[in-house]
C-alpha cells in the first residue's frame, strides 16, 4: 500500500492524473491491447447530472476514445439484475481491469458501496445511505426529492478484482475516512479498508485529509515521497512509451 501525500487538491489531482498518464503509456496500448480503466459510475445516461453525463463532458469526449469502448452501467435498463451481470462479463471478456480510480464519501463507502456492503459485492443495484444523498443533492438545486436513492455501482469484490487501484481522498472532511482506511483493521462498514489487502493499492489524498493520521504515519509516508514522486517524474509521452 502506498499513501501518497500532497500539498493541497490541486496538487494531489495533477499527481494522479500523470500517475494515470504514465500507465497507460507503459502499458504501450494499441490496435488489439487495450488498458482498462475503471471508473465508478451508474446513474440514468438522460439526466445532466447523471455519473453517464459526468463522464462523457469531462472526460471521454476530450480524449480519443472510440465511444464503443467506453462501458457505462444504464440505469434505464429494463432488466438492472441484467445489466449488472453484463456489465461483470465485459469487464471478464476485456482481461479484467487494469487500473480502478475512485474516490470515498466521508463515511468511508467507495463506489457506492454503501456502509454494511459485502466486502466480495459485485455490480448491482444499491440503495444509497442518506448522507450520500445529501451529498448529491447540490447538482440537483438542493431538492432531495430529485436525488435518486438508488444507483448501479460496481461492488467491492469487482474493484479488488483489479490489478491496480487508485483512491484519492482530499478536504478534512474525509480526514477521518481515510484514518479508518489505513490505519485501522479491514471493516464492512468502512468499505474503503478492504484494499488494505489489495496488493497494488495508491491512495493519493492531501494535506487536509491527514489531520486525523497519526504523527508517525504522516512522517513515514512522507518520508517516501522521493520514491513516489520518480512515479510521475519525468512525464512520459506516446513517443517515450514507444
Amino acid at each position: 500500500m502506498r499513501l501518497v501525500i500532497l500539498d493541497d487538491y490541486d496538487l494531489a489531482s495533477e499527481w494522479a492524473a500523470k500517475y494515470i498518464c504514465n500507465r497507460i503509456i507503459q502499458f504501450k496500448p494499441g490496435q488489439d491491447r487495450y488498458f482498462t480503466l475503471g471508473l465508478p459510475t451508474g446513474l440514468p445516461r438522460n439526466h445532466p447530472e447523471s455519473y453517464h453525463s459526468y463522464m462523457w463532458n469531462n472526460f471521454f469526449k476530450h480524449i480519443d476514445i472510440d465511444p464503443n469502448n467506453a462501458h457505462i452501467l444504464d440505469g434505464n435498463a429494463a432488466n438492472l439484475q441484467a445489466e449488472c451481470d453484463a456489465f461483470e462479463k465485459k469487464i471478464k471478456e476485456a482481461g479484467g481491469i487494469d487500473l480502478f480510480v475512485g474516490g470515498i464519501g466521508p463515511d468511508g463507502h467507495i463506489a457506492f458501496n454503501e456502509p454494511g456492503s459485502s466486502l466480495v459485492s459485485r455490480t448491482r443495484l444499491k440503495t444509497l445511505a442518506m448522507d450520500t444523498i445529501l451529498a448529491n443533492a447540490k447538482y440537483f438545486d438542493g431538492d432531495l426529492s430529485k436525488v435518486p436513492t438508488m444507483a448501479l455501482t460496481v461492488g467491492v469484490g469487482t474493484v479488488m478484482d483489479a490489478r491496480e487501484v487508485m483512491i484519492l481522498i482530499t478536504g478534512a472532511h474525509k480526514a477521518f475516512a481515510l484514518y479508518k482506511a489505513i490505519e485501522e483493521g479491514v471493516n464492512h462498514m468502512w468499505t474503503v479498508s478492504a484494499f488494505q489487502q489489495h496488493p497494488r493499492t495508491i491512495f493519493v489524498c492531501d494535506e487536509d485529509a491527514t489531520l486525523e493520521l497519526r504523527v508517525k504515519t504522516v512522517k513515514y509516508f512522507k518520508g517516501l515521497m522521493h520514491v513516489h514522486n520518480k512515479l510521475v517524474d519525468p512525464l512520459f509521452s506516446m513517443k517515450d512509451g514507444n
